[in-house]
């Protein structure tokens, strides 16, 4: 089982710290785009595996996706309902921004 924080247990200072690293906005920036779930190998990150897997894990633990295995592959899906309980507005914001100033590339 992966453990993932209550909606109530995610704080602004985890969420603005997690999202502050290009690879891990990209990461959310891909969810946000549409898509549901996403199997972490389905991501095209420019690091290395076990890289990557920290990455997941920051962002699971900030609150900002919600993990669970299909098989042998690990889904990552966007916990928005929860951010934007909490924190309205907050994640659209970020992704736009991020895409206006073009860093890092994300999904339209």
């Amino acid at each position: 089982m992966i453990a993932h924080p209550a909606r109530e247990e995610i704080t602004l200072e985890a969420v603005l710290a997690a999202l502050a690293d290009p690879v891990r906005l990209r990461i959310v920036g891909d969810l946000a785009a549409g898509h549901t779930e996403m199997a972490c190998v389905s991501f095209r990150l420019p690091v290395t595996k076990s890289t990557a897997t920290h990455h997941f894990r920051v962002l699971r633990e900030a609150g900002l996706i919600r993990q669970s295995y299909q098989g042998t592959s690990r889904m990552n899906a966007l916990r928005r309902d929860d951010l934007e309980a909490l924190f309205p507005g907050l994640l659209d914001t970020i992704l736009a921004v991020a895409r206006q100033h073009g860093s890092p590339p994300l999904q339209p």
